[in-house]
């Protein structure tokens, strides 16, 4: 086995993308997710990332320009991590914090100095991977909503 690449997505990515971004987001349908990718890789404001072991694609990252406060950030604009996946046979294999190194090397090239991120409350899987990569938890907060 190789090790884990990660590149820039490409157009030619979008379908192994795609079902990728499907599998951590399946509320949503799968052309809306393909339509989605499509215009976020042409995005300046925004980074899509693959990661790829032995040419087949294993994991994506997905980061902003965000100019909206960035909970527990203290500059604007912040890069803000918006996804991050990893099929489960490569976890725990350094390909998470591979996608993050290019995250954060993109938002160098951007000018930013923060990298934001934020994990559902229950998520402590994913918690765990953001302390191992440098991550410190900022705040916690529990949004409401009220029907009008």
């Amino acid at each position: 086995m190789g090790g884990i690449a990660t590149r820039p997505a490409a157009p030619y990515d979008l379908s192994a993308l795609t079902a990728l971004r499907y599998t951590m987001f399946p509320d949503d349908e799968l052309e809306l997710h393909r339509e989605q990718l499509e215009a976020l890789i042409h995005s300046p404001d925004y980074g899509v990332f693959v990661a790829l072991e032995d040419g087949e694609l294993v994991g994506f990252a997905e980061v902003a320009r965000r100019s909206d406060y960035v909970n527990g950030c203290d500059t604007s604009p912040v890069a803000f991590l918006e996804a991050i996946y990893v099929t489960p046979d490569c976890r725990r294999r350094g390909c998470a914090g591979a996608l993050v190194a290019a995250v954060e090397a993109w938002a160098r090239d951007q000018g930013l100095t923060e990298l934001g991120s934020d994990a559902l409350l229950e998520n402590l899987t994913s918690h765990q991977m953001h302390e191992a990569l440098g991550f410190e938890e900022t705040e916690r907060v529990v949004y409401f909503r009220k029907e009008l």
